[in-house]
């Protein structure tokens, strides 16, 4: 196992510059430059002072050198300094992740504590009232548009109700709390996110759960196992869960991008301070040092996420377990 681990990850170095460099020429083909922000609005600044400001960034060589300079930087884990405030594109980063692996962590979790069970019980009870229900709510999660969702929600319960608070991630008075008060609040302030992230990827994983659990029970072994005089329970929880897993294994492996991408619209309706509104505000600023930055911290992110859900894949079926040589 611990060589086809490493095996992946080499894999996983040409994959993750192929996304870099599709990237870099993929915003360089936007029109304007980040220099454009202070200059073309500035009728005092002439045209040489502009070329010299393009110079010292480096906007004046063609695209594929500055791809090769970014390169040279990010191989001692410098992603430069961002074109809007001067700061180190890491830094910003670093201040802003944790926010959005908690969201993304604990919408995960939610998904999984949720969904898996909730699919489960509709395939063991199909046809019921409960079955009913859950594909309604599935179904409602697949057409429901999240931002439009979210907009509802803080009416409801942030204006409304008053129950939660309409955005950020600390009340203005944080530092005066407790340990506990601090604990408390932060979690007021995550539900709405937390919930927004993990509502449209929970309705999918409890139909692929339901619908892989009905395959499942029916093959013969689960007869078998039946006709042993094992309990109900250990038929479903301990024989059928564990292979009825392996496609939604396969689904979360493919969800974690969508998890990663969408913190750009929670985050920016929710004003949290995590990667996804730092990608809206470095676009909307032509911070390309920023952009590239957040771009290879995500795509880093997804590729060890899809990697964790291969190993989970081998861990589950038996049939495919990896062997030490990595056949």
């Amino acid at each position: 196992m611990l060589r086809y681990i490493t095996k992946r990850l080499i894999g996983l170095i040409p994959v993750f510059f192929g996304i870099t460099l599709i990237s870099f020429f993929v915003i360089h083909l936007a029109p304007g430059k980040p220099t454009d922000v202070d200059t073309s609005m500035n009728p005092k600044i002439s045209y040489e002072s502009r070329s010299r400001l393009e110079k010292l960034y480096g906007f004046d060589k063609p695209v594929h050198v500055q791809y090769l300079n970014w390169l040279k930087r990010f191989a001692t884990f410098d992603f430069g300094r961002s074109y809007v405030d001067g700061r180190p594109v890491s830094d910003k980063i670093m201040e802003r992740i944790p926010v959005t692996l908690l969201i993304n962590v604990s919408s995960m979790i939610l998904i999984l504590g949720i969904g898996i069970p909730m699919g489960v019980l509709s395939a063991v009870r199909r046809g019921s009232f409960l079955d009913k229900s859950t594909t309604v709510a599935a179904f409602i999660g697949f057409s429901v548009p999240e931002f439009w969702l979210a907009l509802l929600l803080m009416s409801l319960f942030a204006i409304t109700l008053g129950w939660l608070p309409i955005s950020g991630l600390k009340s203005l008075d944080f530092e005066y709390y407790s340990l506990a008060g601090k604990m408390l609040d932060v979690a007021r302030h995550l539900i709405l996110p937390v919930s927004i992230a993990a509502f449209g990827s929970l309705a999918g994983i409890s139909r692929y759960m339901r619908t892989a659990m009905v395959g499942v029970i029916h093959q013969d072994y689960i007869r078998t196992a039946r006709a042993k005089g094992l309990t109900e329970h250990a038929v479903i929880y301990k024989h059928a869960l564990k292979n009825a897993l392996l496609p939604v294994i396969t689904i979360l492996g493919l969800s974690i991008p969508g998890l990663i991408g969408g913190s750009v619209i929670f985050e920016s309706i929710f004003a949290i301070p995590g990667m996804g509104r730092l990608f809206y505000e470095s676009v909307m600023a032509r911070d390309y040092s920023t952009i590239m930055g957040v771009l290879s911290v995500g795509a880093m992110l997804t590729l060890l996420g899809n990697l964790l859900a291969d190993i989970a894949y081998s861990y589950a079926d038996p049939r495919i377990r990896i062997t030490e040589g990595g056949e």
